[in-house]
């Protein structure tokens, strides 16, 4: 595992998210990598055994190690986003398990907005269904860069490789109408364990990968734009203390790009140019820094500069604007209301915008645009304009998922009412 701080931190962990229907195993699937990754400890072992057999099971429900709240537990399902860490010899992982209700999209949205890589399950006597193309849009939307379609509960098909190869061929002619470019598919019991971790005698027909395999192997280095120079301030530190009179720095999370001293830079809005002298961190100093690392970034010249400013690249700057078209998820059961005004957040800056235009709302069921209802509701995606106070630095979505991305905030409630995407 590489823990050098002048490497790809992001290459050791792996953010990923479970979508399915109802009841296709996403829960029971964690559990399993859990449980045959040797990640839970013994006594978590203990209390998941005593709650299933509680429930009056014949045997242990390794679901209960990600639905943790008793309501959910109750109904036997997920209905919150629960996030699970744990670590291989190869890589850490940061785990979003997400409802497969349709009323539940904005929690699926909310679970995979930073994700390198979703598995979507689809459960083998079923197939393709409505919320299967739903997921697979949603990553497609959110730009997750790699897919995993983990077709499950084999063992209830009799390990049939017919079946398996139907639902795969089924699904790439789907997803020909979306936006994803890499897509695996693993034949998958999660409750028996066949291809999760160990690989399964049940499939000799099926020669890749098993899931944990890929997990640990997938290729996210370029999952991180490191072209453009984006370094969004969130912080300026002028500790002015004894030991460090002058000291003069700004804080914040690389967006995209490598950062080196000597790099020239220019600093938004006011366009200066300037050079990186230092880049520092934890009490010392870098030769080079990446996305996404936290940083703190010492200039040669003395420039006015405070949160919500950016540091970019001197020759590739972002657009910068304020009318903006992006598509959005409406997570608020208040609907969107047309001319309303609400507060942005963008990077680490804050403005105010009005809702100018709702283009058309998106029938996520069926992939198509509908132009007539333009209504935004609870869990509804659609694409909109908006106009901003300020002057937004920028990319599109599919260029950079921080700079490119959104949230609108109730201006009465301060409420996060919406995930926006820029086009």
């Amino acid at each position: 595992m590489n823990t050098d701080t002048n490497g790809y931190l992001n290459m050791e962990l792996l953010r990923f998210t479970t979508a399915g229907s109802v009841d296709d195993g996403k829960s029971t699937l964690i559990g399993r990598l859990l449980f045959d990754s040797k990640a839970i400890f013994e006594d978590q072992l203990e209390a998941i055994e005593r709650a299933s057999f509680g429930t009056g099971a014949e045997e242990v429900n390794l679901a209960l190690l990600t639905d943790g709240l008793r309501a959910e537990r109750e109904q036997g399902i997920t209905i919150d986003v629960a996030y699970r860490y744990f670590a291989t010899p190869k890589r850490k992982f940061i785990i979003a398990d997400t409802p497969g209700h349709v009323q539940y999209t904005r929690n699926m949205v909310t679970g995979a907005s930073t994700a390198n890589l979703a598995i979507i399950l689809v459960d083998a006597r079923n197939g393709i269904l409505e919320q299967t193309i739903r997921h697979a849009y949603i990553a497609s939307l959110l730009q997750i860069p790699h897919v995993v379609i983990c077709v499950n509960k084999m063992d209830l098909v009799d390990f049939s490789e017919e079946v398996f190869r139907t639902i795969c061929k089924d699904f790439t002619a789907m997803s020909s109408r979306l936006d994803i470019h890499d897509v695996r598919f693993v034949p998958i019991s999660a409750k028996l364990g066949d291809n999760v971790v160990e690989r399964s005698e049940n499939t000799p027909w099926y020669s890749g990968p098993t899931l944990m395999h890929l997990l640990e192997n997938v290729y996210i280095a370029n999952d991180y734009n490191h072209h453009d120079i984006r370094f969004p301030v969130q912080y300026v530190i002028r500790p002015q203390s004894n030991d460090f009179p002058d000291y003069r720095s700004y804080a914040g999370r690389i967006a995209a790009g490598v950062l080196k001293p000597g790099e020239r830079v220019r600093v938004l809005p006011s366009n200066i140019p300037t050079v990186i002298e230092s880049i520092d961190t934890m009490g010392k100093s870098l030769e080079a820094a990446y996305a996404p690392q936290s940083v703190a970034l010492r200039l040669k010249d003395e420039i006015d500069i405070s949160r919500g400013d950016m540091i970019v690249g001197e020759n590739n700057p972002p657009r910068v604007g304020q009318d903006i078209d992006m598509m959005i998820c409406w997570l608020n059961e208040k609907p969107m209301a047309l001319n309303g005004k609400y507060i942005l957040r963008h990077t680490t800056k804050e403005a105010r915008c009005v809702i100018k235009e709702v283009q058309f709302k998106v029938n996520i069921n069926t992939l198509e645009k509908d132009i007539e209802d333009k209504r935004i509701g609870l869990n509804d995606i659609g694409r909109i304009r908006i106009r901003t106070t300020q002057p937004l630095f920028y990319d599109s979505y599919r260029t950079n998922r921080i700079t490119g991305s959104v949230i609108l905030i109730d201006e009465g409630t301060f409420v996060t009412v919406c995930a926006g995407m820029i086009v």
